[in-house]
């Protein structure tokens, strides 16, 4: 088993599968995670219906476990599966699926040579034990996602090494390939949100940090506070409307495309607000029901790029958020995971905000707030935010460069 660390994987679109033919949805480039909307990448599931996950639990001859499969399920659920339903406004889910006990590994938890720049043969190695330990008492057959977590006190084991790993020949077990796995290393308890942010890589979303190359510096540039892909810390950590685009959770009359040459006025909804706050269903089960108004405005830049708006509040998943307006981002389909595919535009350039908090201050007012007016750097589209409805939602109006 070859196994290859998702971000060094590329997947071309040789094999799409038709998604949105709006004029500004970006196509989808041999980019690894590319930001492209047209089609979908058939090498992933589309997380559109629930999904099943299996949780196995690994020891280590050379360490015994301070804590159980129990305790360490409930560090991810239900808060990994809650926040994909509000995300996706009820359209998917993640059912975790725990094995009740602890599987010992082959090798002491030191010979794996665990961390996060993790070699190839090594990686491979954990990864046949971890498979041969499991298989006896796993029918992988029966679920969608694996998460193999790792006893978090074992010496060998780094929290800084969970990952999603691509499988570059499938992991063939109960008839069935497996071609992705989650490796768990997490401390406990863990990082907050850190499962919903890798297992956002099985579905084809990128990494939206910066790293920098002496592993020194700030991270979290690009998007700062905006986007679980960017930093599971975030105050506003709910996944960009593009990105529920590409997932398939908005409809395609919540996107609108700005085109011609005249000013467009147009009401955006807040993204997390409304149809993501669950109701009462059937049997006591939380049901959603998926709002009809705009999440999404998108102007084109350029053949592979575009500018998109949406309003962001303090509500669902962005409920600690540091301010709240019309966000303001720029998507660029050609450009790699961790290369800055999606880049926040901050309104306000020269002031911070929630300095005590946010992981990237000079980004936490970035939005385009109630009574201003903004033109994006370097495109000249003007952004100017109205007023708001009864409701919440935004009343923005959106000007292209020759008339800006």
């Amino acid at each position: 088993m070859t196994a290859l660390v998702a971000t060094t994987i590329l997947t071309g679109p040789s094999a799409a599968e038709p998604f949105s033919t709006a004029p500004c949805a970006l196509p989808r480039t041999d980019a690894h995670h590319s930001e492209g909307v047209d089609t979908w990448n058939p090498d992933y599931t589309r997380p559109t219906h629930p999904l099943s996950a299996v949780m196995v639990f690994l020891s280590f001859p050379d360490a015994t476990p301070r804590t159980t499969p129990t305790e360490l399920t409930a560090d991810h659920f239900p808060a990994t599966s809650r926040f994909y339903e509000q995300a996706s406004y009820g359209r998917f889910t993640i059912r975790p699926h725990p094995l009740g006990h602890w599987l010992k590994m082959p090798r002491p938890s030191v010979a794996y040579g665990i961390q996060r720049d993790w070699s190839m043969s090594l990686r491979a190695a954990y990864l046949r034990d971890a498979f041969a330990v499991a298989d006896p008492v796993v029918d992988f057959s029966r679920y969608d996602i694996v998460y193999f977590v790792a006893d978090p006190d074992a010496p060998g084991v780094d929290s800084d090494a969970t990952k999603v790993v691509n499988l570059d020949t499938p992991a063939h077990v109960d008839g069935t390939d497996v071609r992705r796995v989650v490796t768990v290393f997490e401390k406990h308890p863990p990082d907050r949100l850190v499962l919903a942010h890798e297992t956002g890589h099985l579905f084809d979303l990128p990494d939206l940090y910066h790293r920098p190359e002496d592993g020194k510096g700030d991270w979290d540039t690009y998007v700062g506070d905006w986007d679980l892909m960017g930093s599971q810390f975030g105050l506003s950590p709910d996944f960009f409307a593009w990105h529920k685009w590409k997932l398939g959770w908005l409809d395609p009359r919540q996107v609108v495309c700005v085109r011609g040459a005249g000013p467009t006025r147009l009401t955006l909804e807040p993204l997390s607000a409304g149809p993501g706050v669950p109701q009462q269903g059937p049997e006591g089960a939380p049901a959603f029901g998926l709002g009809g108004g705009t999440k999404l405005a998108v102007v084109r830049t350029g053949p592979d790029s575009a500018l998109a708006l949406e309003a962001r509040g303090a509500t669902g998943n962005d409920g600690t958020a540091c301010r709240q307006g019309v966000l303001v981002y720029r998507v660029r389909d050609e450009t790699a995971s961790g290369g800055g595919p999606i880049e926040v535009v901050d309104a306000h350039p020269r002031t911070e905000a929630c300095w005590e908090n946010s992981v990237y201050p000079p980004l936490a007012d970035a939005p385009v707030a109630l009574g201003e007016s903004f033109t994006v750097p370097g495109d000249g589209v003007k952004v100017e935010v109205e007023g708001r409805t009864a409701s919440g939602a935004w009343n923005v109006k959106i000007t292209p460069r020759e008339l800006a």
